[in-house]
């Protein structure tokens, strides 16, 4: 009798235990993974120089002050990194510092690495002319490689060849960038900045600067004769054209972690002319997370691709609204055709 009885409680716990799956199940209440994703916030702090770095004497006459050699063009702006909290989001904008010369991002910490670009505005890289000014295989093969008629009109320099020839290389940006926290400088990591491909298969290991920027008119940077162009990584980042008018190319990496209140001076030098083309130039400081860095184009890519599909979407309902087909309407069927008298 007792065995009886434990056997019908046991019974009933079971049925209950059942009872209470099938009602987890029933009710999604079943234990379960449910990852809680946390947003990776990319830093970003965007400066516009080239107007602040021209003396006062020259901000109505920049074309004047940029072509003048004997007038400096160094240039020192302060930047302080602060926290600020939201209720929902962390929020970096730029606030400028009228006392400091210099401006504020607000951020609790950029981690390192930090990736130092230069950012162009209005600069047409992309146009036929500029694209086309450029010999591959000479940057491959250097002076093995005579065929330089793509490369004009910066092909020849007194009667020599130019290594590496055409505009692209020739209009090479030149400003540059130093970072100073106190009186101690951050070392900017310059090394690894192309794309490994590039200087692997596209630069050559034995080709050296030759007969460069020697004309009358020089347009950007001067190369070291003595550096082979694979290694010459800022022109290797340079000669990788843009599609857009404004792009960013990347600088360098401050391998260093910046905290909240960090004040950080950063001395440049305001060589790259802009002025003539109504261009502009800025300096961008940015972390990156997983996905990379900060970049607008995907987002809106997506809205646009979005929009466009639904636009055709209501141009289709307003055909069907307007010339509305039967359901199982079988004359458009290719065996109802009927044949063409001749």
């Amino acid at each position: 009798m007792r065995d009886l009885f434990m056997d019908e409680f046991a019974v009933s716990l079971l049925v209950q235990e059942l009872g209470l799956i099938i009602y987890q199940f029933t009710q999604q209440n079943l234990p379960a993974c449910k990852p809680v994703l946390s947003p990776v916030w990319v830093v970003q702090i965007v400066y516009r120089y080239d107007v602040e770095c021209v003396p006062a004497l020259y901000r109505s006459n920049k074309l004047a002050y940029i072509k003048d050699n004997s007038i400096p063009k160094n240039c020192s702006k302060s930047l302080k990194i602060r926290w600020l909290p939201l209720e929902l989001k962390i929020c970096f904008q730029l606030v400028f510092m009228r006392d400091a010369h210099g401006f504020l991002a607000n951020s609790k910490l950029m981690k390192a690495p930090i990736y130092i670009y230069y950012q162009l505005d209005n600069y047409y890289q992309n146009h036929r002319r500029y694209v086309k000014s450029r010999s591959d295989r000479q940057l491959l093969h250097g002076l093995k490689h005579h065929d330089l008629s793509s490369c004009a009109p910066e092909d020849f320099n007194h009667g020599l060849p130019v290594v590496p020839c055409g505009l692209i290389a020739w209009s090479l940006f030149n400003d540059t960038y130093s970072f100073f926290r106190g009186i101690d400088e951050m070392k900017v990591n310059r090394k690894n900045i192309a794309w490994k491909s590039d200087r692997d298969h596209k630069f050559g290991k034995q080709v050296y600067p030759f007969n460069f920027q020697n004309g009358t008119l020089s347009g950007g940077a001067h190369l070291d004769p003595k550096i082979p162009l694979s290694d010459q990584e800022d022109l290797i980042v340079w000669m990788r054209t843009s599609a857009l008018p404004t792009f960013r190319k990347l600088y360098g990496r401050i391998e260093e972690d910046l905290d909240a209140d960090d004040i950080i001076t950063v001395k440049l030098l305001n060589n790259y002319n802009t002025y003539s083309f109504t261009g502009s130039k800025k300096l961008v400081l940015s972390t990156s997370s997983w996905l990379g860095g900060h970049n607008n184009f995907l987002g809106m890519a997506c809205i646009s691709v979005g929009v466009s599909f639904i636009f055709v979407a209501f141009v289709f309902m307003l055909i069907h609204v307007k010339n509305p087909r039967p359901y199982g309407d079988t004359t458009n069927l290719s065996w109802n055709w009927k044949p063409m008298s001749g």
